[in-house]
């Protein structure tokens, strides 16, 4: 079977990889000449632990192929994946530039009977909208040529997204015929040999259920700030509260952690594009919006604790940053946390030094010279008058809190991830502050 994957960034090269891996011939296109020259190269533009070795080794077995132009493939493939970007714009909503411009390539270039499926997160009702644009360019062409879509969205975890491709809960599909089921059928039973969890749907339901996994992980994850902000006025513990909660087999105890906020490049865009959904046809949800608004006012909590700790002065003192990007296991600092902080810290004339595992390099893409880099969290704390915790990396898990000790210049801590105990740490002379603890 071969396949064409539109987009080779997060979604569309894991994808790509992981379906080479089971034996399919696919064919990733992007038009970033430059970006697709490195991928021939061997050289991978993103960070996903056990891509480069997933890549390499299809790559040379010649199950996965890499161009600039959808056309070189066309007549071959069975199935075209539009895995591009859907950025949020000022309003909200999401952005189909990109989407839209797949559908009308795809319907310049296509010949046979061929399945177009949206892999990309977007609104409800896009796929009208894609089909519409194939529908035009076919049209320009004088041609009838048969062709369909469909929905595929994509859950996977910046840091374990092969295995979820690999391994995944659930595959959502969602078509018009059963031709299209057929062959999305085809396409993923290599995945899924033993239990077959492929849940068909109609389009517009696929659509949704994306934006509405999101929307509850991102609930989830605001209620249990709200909870742990309420904790450190009350005197109570986040912690015990969450074990007391998550216990209940109808709660569960996934993402009930607190912290400073979420980030990344699904649950902000998503959230923010549900809630412009809604509101273009005439209704609010004012769950979804408090949520967002939870969490931007969460990512300020580690500058304000900071800010108290240091008797509400930060000119000219030196924070350390303990991790950028907005998770573990990526270099991805898309509406991290981090950023909120470190800018916040800026403008109050603190000095800044950061450290993060994979996701330097990003950072001086992002903030150039305007903080120092350092070599460790070690480096990071030398002569510091606080250091924040803001990525939960396991590098950063035990510390040797002696050695830190003696080379900042005050020993504070500001644990944004609840990383910490308490208890150990203070009895090492620091003065300590997390999250609702």
């Amino acid at each position: 079977m071969k396949i064409a994957i539109v987009g080779t960034g997060y979604v569309g090269l894991v994808s790509g990889a992981c379906f080479a891996e089971m034996g399919i011939d696919v064919t990733c296109v992007d038009i970033d000449q430059v970006k697709i020259e490195r991928l021939l190269a061997g050289e991978i533009p993103i960070y996903e632990p056990g891509l480069d070795d997933l890549v390499k080794r299809n790559t040379e077995a010649g199950r996965l192929h890499f161009t600039t132009r959808l056309s070189d493939c066309l007549d071959d493939v069975e199935v075209v994946f539009s895995a591009v970007g859907t950025p949020p714009d000022e309003d909200g909503s999401a952005d189909l530039r990109y989407v839209l411009d797949v559908a009308r390539e795809f319907g310049r270039n296509i010949r046979r009977y061929t399945l177009l499926v949206t892999k990309s997160t977007v609104p409800v009702g896009t796929a009208e909208k894609v089909k519409q644009a194939v529908a035009e360019e076919l049209a320009i062409r004088s041609e009838n040529i048969d062709f369909e879509v469909a929905s595929n969205p994509e859950f996977l975890k910046e840091g374990a997204a092969i295995k979820d491709f690999m391994s995944p809960d659930r595959v959502v599909v969602g078509v018009e015929s059963e031709r299209a089921r057929k062959v999305m059928s085809k396409l993923y039973r290599p995945f899924l040999v033993n239990n077959f969890r492929v849940y068909f749907m109609d389009i517009p339901s696929a659509e949704m259920t994306k934006y509405a996994a999101n929307a509850m992980l991102a609930t989830r994850i605001s209620f249990m700030n709200d909870i742990a902000n309420l904790c450190d006025l009350v005197g109570a513990n986040v912690d015990m509260v969450r074990k007391g909660i998550g216990t209940d087999a109808r709660i569960g105890s996934k993402f009930l952690y607190s912290g400073c906020g979420y980030g990344g490049s699904c649950f902000p865009k998503d959230v923010k594009a549900l809630a412009r959904t809604a509101r273009e046809n005439g209704y609010r949800m004012r769950v979804i919006e408090a949520v967002e608004e939870v969490n931007e006012r969460q990512k300020e909590i580690v500058f304000h604790k900071l800010s108290s700790m240091l008797g509400g002065d930060l000119q000219g003192k030196t924070i350390a940053i303990w991790g950028l990007s907005f998770k573990p296991e990526t270099d991805d600092m898309r509406e991290a946390p981090s950023l909120v902080v470190i800018s916040a810290l800026l403008d109050s004339g603190a000095r800044v030094k950061v450290y993060d595992p994979v996701a330097m390099n990003e950072c001086r893409r992002r903030l150039g010279d305007t903080v120092e880099y350092a070599r460790d969290m070690y480096d990071a704390a030398v002569g510091a008058d606080a250091a924040a915790l803001l990525t939960e990396w396991k590098q950063f898990r035990m510390p040797s809190w002696q050695v830190i000790r003696q080379v900042m210049n005050k020993p504070v801590i500001v644990d944004g991830r609840n990383l910490y105990d308490k208890e150990e740490v203070e009895a090492e002379g620091f003065a300590y502050t997390a999250i609702g603890k």
